[in-house]
């Protein structure tokens, strides 16, 4: 059987600076020559981005809740093979997940489904010898869980990392010191709300990747992380349905509104999208773009529309575009952000009002504090854009929005029953109006491939067409 490069970056917990520390791994990689299969485990989207300008390579998520265990091994198995060296960046703490009592979704459950060490990155500030009792904490919480090393992070000098080392060598012996990175402001990635700022603000340049890379390079022992990361290749299960088209000559096209405000997809939610007999047509809002005629549903993600709204508002094509293509039944579907610009108006945490396209009959405002996090589930409780039902599919919220100002919603519906966490009642959701349908909820397909495939069929009738 053959052997691949593959581990884990996990954390001890959120804030360690273990996305800067994967993503400078990944680019010390890239540099090297390797070609680099970057991933994220959890519903995250902000990480993913850098990853993917990192790496060259698109980055996919990992999700042991959202996702099933063959197809979390189908995805990375055949992402593997297709790379020389895979690094996945972990969610949280490294036993953090869904809830107190299991693993599930959380970094070490991953880790063991994939069959691949973990890298624990710890925040070494004011610390010397209790670090060896973090860390020993780690390795003994699961002793199924394969440790490659620790890296320590934020570290005050070579005297500070002597101290880490000596403390490793007498009280876990075991597990290697791969590396000490110092403390430096000018890697820092900086943060706000929904997280850490999209890649599409932050000037990665080369002059920032080079200082990542040399402070890697000079801090990390690559080639023991490397040593100790040979993972099998040739995972048995298989990733997704066969790629199949409802017309040989003329596939479903969808548009697909991308850019800095609406940059929230899995990757995964596109790609089962073609697989089903789409063809995407990506465009940017914010530039002032709209979509073709010719389309036959529009597939509205998330992101910062509120950053945006001002423009989103100006750009009359775009938001006409939508209410014309929902008066004819054109299928529309819509996540989180999108939710909010097919609503009345987005009101800004400022004070500032913009209109929207006006499909749902609320509006949304912007919050200071979180509104919303967590994963759901939902089952849809009549036929809609992507099924029938009682079919059920995974995601997340994750919102400082809310909907105000409800309008007439005489004619508003709802297809889906959410089932959050076992102590939240389940309630009513997605709301749907003629052939708009519009969630906050983030949903990820590979949960039910059903999906996709029902909402390609929706738009391939709304042409004309039968999708087969």
């Amino acid at each position: 059987m053959n052997r691949k490069q593959a581990f884990m970056i996990a954390g001890t917990q959120s804030g360690c600076g273990k996305t800067t520390v994967a993503v400078g791994v990944m680019a010390a990689m890239k540099s090297r020559g390797f070609q680099v299969q970057p991933f994220k485990v959890g519903p995250d989207f902000i990480d993913p981005g850098f990853h993917t300008r990192i790496c060259g390579t698109e980055s996919r998520n990992l999700d042991g809740w959202m996702l099933s265990r063959s197809y979390n091994r189908a995805l990375f198995g055949r992402l593997l093979g297709e790379a020389d060296v895979a690094v996945v960046e972990g969610v949280m703490g490294l036993y953090d997940g869904y809830d107190g009592l299991t693993e599930a979704g959380s970094s070490a459950e991953m880790a063991k489904w994939l069959d691949i060490p973990v890298v624990l990155v710890v925040d070494a500030r004011s610390m010397a010898r209790s670090a060896a009792a973090l860390i020993k904490g780690f390795r003994d919480f699961d002793p199924m869980l394969s440790l490659a090393g620790v890296i320590f992070n934020r570290i005050g000098g070579e005297g500070h990392l002597e101290y880490l080392k000596e403390a490793m060598s007498t009280g876990i012996p075991d597990v290697p010191v791969l590396g000490g990175i110092p403390r430096e402001e000018i890697i820092r990635i900086p943060e706000r709300h929904l997280g850490l700022v999209t890649v599409d603000e932050t000037p990665l340049d080369r002059t920032w990747r080079d200082t990542l890379v040399d402070l890697v390079e000079r801090n990390v022992d690559l080639d023991l992380v490397l040593s100790r990361s040979t993972c099998r290749e040739g995972f048995p299960e298989r990733f997704g349905p066969e790629k199949r088209r409802s017309d040989p000559v003329r596939p479903v096209l969808i548009a697909v509104p991308r850019d800095a405000a609406f940059c929230f997809y899995y990757p995964d939610n596109l790609e089962l999208l073609r697989r089903a007999g789409a063809e995407l047509h990506l465009f940017s809002p914010v530039a002032g773009e709209t979509f073709p005629k010719g389309v036959g549903g529009v597939y509205l993600g998330g992101g910062y529309p509120e950053l945006f709204a001002e423009r989103i508002s100006e750009c009359r094509i775009f938001l006409e575009s939508l209410r014309s293509g929902a008066k004819s039944g054109m299928p529309i579907h819509a996540e989180c952000g999108g939710l909010m610009t097919l609503g009345r108006f987005i009101d800004t945490v400022d004070g500032k009002r913009f209109p929207m396209a006006g499909l749902l009959p609320f509006g949304t405002r912007m919050l200071s504090r979180r509104k919303a996090l967590g994963y759901t589930e939902v089952v849809l409780r009549e036929p809609c854009l992507l099924g029938e039902p009682g079919t059920a599919v995974r995601g997340h919220e994750f919102h400082y929005s809310e909907i105000t100002d409800d309008g007439d919603s005489s004619g508003l519906r709802f297809a889906y029953e959410l089932r959050a966490r076992k102590h939240q009642a389940a309630r009513s959701e997605g709301y749907m109006t003629g052939s708009v349908l519009a969630s906050y909820v983030h949903l990820h397909w590979g949960s039910e491939p059903s999906v996709p495939e029902a909402f390609v069929r929706r738009c391939g009738e709304y042409l004309g067409r039968t999708c087969v």
